[in-house]
């Protein structure tokens, strides 16, 4: 696999209908097996574009998107997960990220509030297989 376990970020494609590809920077946290999961929410277009296929590519990045120099893309399956999985991810997210967490929690819901349309803040997980 070309993405460690040290990576903050990475660069998370899926797939619109169409066959375009949208890609994110995302904070990961390994889950064994072979696979990565993070957190989102259950109505952000990731979510909503694993809803008709799993097919997606990795690959390390920067907060930005900024895929690292010498890095590969990687192919994967992805799943979206709640319940016990989701808590799983959460944990392992708030044990790596720290307060980064709290702090992107309270940007994320300050700006559903000041457009007027709250969404759900990480309630839903993501595990990508590879």
């Amino acid at each position: 696999m070309a993405i460690g376990a040290d990576e903050k970020y990475v660069l998370f494609t899926t797939y619109r209908r169409d066959g375009r590809p949208v890609s994110t920077p995302v904070w990961w946290v390994e889950l064994g097996d072979g696979s990565f999961g993070f957190w989102t929410s259950s109505v952000s277009g990731k979510a909503k574009r694993l809803a008709h296929t799993g097919r997606v590519t990795v690959q390390p990045c920067n907060g930005r998107g900024v895929v690292k120099p010498g890095s590969t893309s990687v192919e994967a399956t992805a799943r979206v997960v709640s319940g016990a999985e989701l808590e799983t991810i959460q944990r392992q997210v708030v044990a790596k990220y720290g307060v980064w967490t709290k702090l992107a929690k309270f940007m994320a819901q300050l700006g559903g509030k000041l457009k007027r349309k709250p969404f759900p803040y990480g309630d839903r997980g993501v595990i990508v297989t590879f």
